[in-house]
C-alpha cells in the first residue's frame, strides 16, 4: 500500500509540475528532471529498482513508435542532409569528445566504458525541444529538422552504446567483425519494419473496438523491440521504420473515434514514462552519493560538469560550421550569398539548433540499461555514468530548456506556413468534393449544407492560395446550440429527470456534435 500511494503521490506532483511548465512555456522534462532531483534527498523513499534488460523496451520503444507515426516520411526525404549530420555526425563527434574527457579526468576507466558515456549522452531529447517549439512560431523546416535527427540519432548513439557495453564486458573488440554484422543488421531492421507493418495493418482490420485497437497498438510496439533484439536488430530502426509505414495506411483502418481516443492515450503513455524514468533514477543518485567519500564526491561532481560542458560546447561547435550557414537556410533551396539576409537567416536558425541539444528520457533509459550486480560487480563505474547521465538531462532540461524559448523569441525566427497553406488548399478541394457529393438531391437539410458549402467555397477561391474558413461558417452557432443543450440536460440529471446512464449516452454524442463543429486549433 506504501509504495501505491507513493506512486500516485508522484504522478500527482508531476501533473502539477507539467502544468507550470506549460504556464510558462518550458518544457515539462526540465521540470520532471528537477523533480527527480528533490526525490534523491527525500527520507524514506521507496528503493525502486528497474531490471537493466527493461529498461530500453519499456521507455524507448512507445516513444520511438509515437515519434514515428507522427514523422514525415516526405519531410525526412527533404532534409536528409541536415538530419543526418545531426543525427550521425554530431552524436559521433560528442561520443568521441565525451569519451577523451571523462578518460583524461578517470584515468582507471576502461575506454569502453568511456564509449558508453558518450553515447549514454550523445542524443537530444524530442520531447524536451518539441515542448519548447510548441510555445513558439517556427519555420517549419527547422522543427523537421529537430523532429528528424530525434528519431534517428537514438539509432546510431544506441548501436554505439551496445557496442561499448559488449567491449566492457568482455574486454574484446574486433571491428573487422562487428562491421559486417552490423550493416546487415541495419538493412535487416529496415526490411523488417515496413514488412512487419504491412502484416499489422493486415490484423488490425479486423479489429474495431477502440479499446482492443489501443492495447495491440502497444502491443505492436513492446513486440517489436523485443523481437528485434532477439533476432540482433536494431529495436530503434525496426520500430521506427514500421510506425513510418503504419501511418501511412492507419486512417483507413482505424475508426475517427479510435484515433481521437488514440492519440489522447499515447500522449498520457509518453507522459507516465517520462515521469517514471526520472522518478528511477533519480532515486539512485542518494545511494549512490551515499557510497562515495568526500574526495570521491568531488571528483564525481567534476567529470559531470565537464561532460555536460562537453555535451553543449560539441553541439555548437558541430552545428554552426557545418550546417548552420551552409544548409539551414529557410529563404530559399540554393546556398545563401555571404552578407545577404539569407546568410544571417541560416545563421540564427543554427543557432536555434545548436541550443536544441537537451537531453532526456532516452539517455536516462541507456543508463539504467546498465547491467548492475551479478559476480562482476556488474558493469564497470556504472555508478559513475548513471549520475554523469542524470547531470547532464539535469543542465540540459534546466538550462537550454528553459532559456530556448527567450532566446528563439529574441532570435526573430519566423514561419512562412509552408503547413498551413497545404490545409487551406486541401481544405478548399474538400469542401468542392463535398459540395459535388451533394449531387441535385432534395432531401431534408441537403440545402441547407449546400448553402453552406458554397459559402466556404466561395471564400476559398477569393485568395490566391486557395485558402478556406478552418470551419463552416455556422459552426459557431452548432457550437453555442450544443452549449445550450448540454446545459439543459444537466440539469435533467441534476433534477433527477434522467439516470446517469441517460446523461452519459446524451453527454457523448453532444461531445462528438461538438468535435464535428469544432476547429482542430480549438480542440
Amino acid at each position: 500500500m506504501e509504495i501505491f500511494e507513493w506512486v500516485v503521490s508522484v504522478l500527482l506532483g508531476a501533473v502539477l509540475l507539467a502544468a507550470l511548465a506549460r504556464r510558462i512555456g518550458a518544457p515539462y522534462p526540465a521540470f520532471l528532471a528537477l523533480g527527480g532531483v528533490a526525490l534523491a534527498f527525500v527520507p524514506g523513499v521507496p528503493n525502486l529498482k528497474l531490471d537493466p534488460e527493461l529498461a530500453l523496451a519499456l521507455f524507448l520503444a512507445p516513444v520511438l513508435l509515437d515519434a514515428g507515426y507522427a514523422t514525415s516520411l516526405r519531410d525526412l526525404k527533404a532534409n536528409w542532409r541536415p538530419i543526418a549530420g545531426l543525427a550521425l555526425g554530431a552524436v559521433a563527434a560528442t561520443t568521441i569528445a565525451v569519451a577523451v574527457v571523462a578518460k583524461a579526468l578517470v584515468p582507471g576507466m576502461p575506454f569502453a566504458a568511456c564509449i558508453v558515456l558518450g553515447a549514454v549522452v550523445a542524443p537530444p531529447d524530442a520531447v524536451a525541444a518539441l515542448s519548447v517549439l510548441r510555445h513558439v512560431s517556427l519555420p517549419h523546416r527547422l522543427t523537421t529538422i529537430l523532429r528528424g535527427e530525434s528519431l534517428l540519432n537514438d539509432a546510431g548513439s544506441l548501436l554505439i552504446y551496445r557496442l561499448g557495453v559488449a567491449a566492457a564486458i568482455t574486454g574484446v573488440f574486433h571491428p573487422g567483425e562487428i562491421a559486417p554484422t552490423f550493416l546487415l543488421g541495419v538493412v535487416a531492421s529496415l526490411v523488417a519494419g515496413p514488412v512487419l507493418a504491412y502484416a499489422y495493418v493486415a490484423v488490425m482490420r479486423r479489429f474495431t473496438d477502440a479499446a482492443s485497437t489501443i492495447v495491440l497498438q502497444f502491443v505492436a510496439a513492446f513486440g517489436l523491440w523485443i523481437a528485434a533484439e532477439g533476432l540482433e536488430l536494431s529495436g530503434v530502426l525496426t520500430v521506427v521504420s514500421f510506425a513510418i509505414t503504419v501511418a501511412r495506411y492507419s486512417p483507413g483502418i482505424t475508426a475517427p473515434r479510435t484515433r481521437i481516443l488514440s492519440y489522447a492515450v499515447w500522449d498520457t503513455a509518453v507522459f507516465v514514462l517520462n515521469v517514471l524514468a526520472f522518478v528511477l533514477i533519480g532515486i539512485q543518485i542518494g545511494p549512490i552519493l551515499a557510497r562515495l567519500n568526500q574526495s570521491e564526491q568531488v571528483s564525481t561532481y567534476i567529470l559531470a560538469g565537464m561532460v555536460l560542458l562537453t555535451v553543449v560546447l560539441v553541439r555548437i561547435a558541430w552545428v554552426l560550421p557545418a550546417s548552420g550557414i551552409g544548409r539551414l537556410e529557410f529563404t530559399s533551396h540554393r546556398r545563401p550569398r555571404r552578407g545577404t539576409s539569407e546568410e544571417i537567416l541560416g545563421l540564427k536558425a543554427a543557432v536555434a539548433v545548436a541550443w536544441s541539444g537537451m537531453r532526456g528520457i532516452v539517455t536516462i533509459a541507456a543508463a539504467l540499461a546498465l547491467p548492475q550486480g551479478g559476480p562482476d560487480g556488474g558493469f564497470p563505474y556504472r555508478d559513475l555514468i548513471v549520475f554523469t547521465a542524470f547531470c547532464t538531462v539535469i543542465g540540459t532540461l534546466v538550462v537550454q530548456g528553459l532559456t530556448l524559448s527567450p532566446l528563439l523569441a529574441w532570435l526573430g525566427l519566423e514561419d512562412d506556413d509552408p503547413v498551413g497553406r497545404e490545409v487551406g488548399r486541401a481544405r478548399a478541394e474538400a469542401f468542392a468534393a463535398a459540395l459535388e457529393s451533394l449531387g441535385s438531391g432534395d432531401e431534408a437539410g441537403t440545402e441547407a449544407l449546400r448553402e453552406e458549402f458554397r459559402a466556404a467555397l466561395a471564400e476559398a477561391k477569393s485568395h490566391d492560395e486557395g485558402l478556406a474558413p478552418e470551419s463552416l461558417p455556422s459552426d459557431a452557432a452548432r457550437r453555442r446550440a450544443i452549449a445550450a443543450a448540454r446545459d439543459t440536460v444537466l440539469s435533467l440529471r441534476r433534477q433527477g429527470r434522467i439516470g446517469d446512464d441517460a446523461y452519459y449516452v446524451l453527454e457523448e454524442e453532444f461531445d462528438w456534435a461538438e468535435l464535428n463543429a469544432t476547429p482542430r486549433a480549438e480542440t
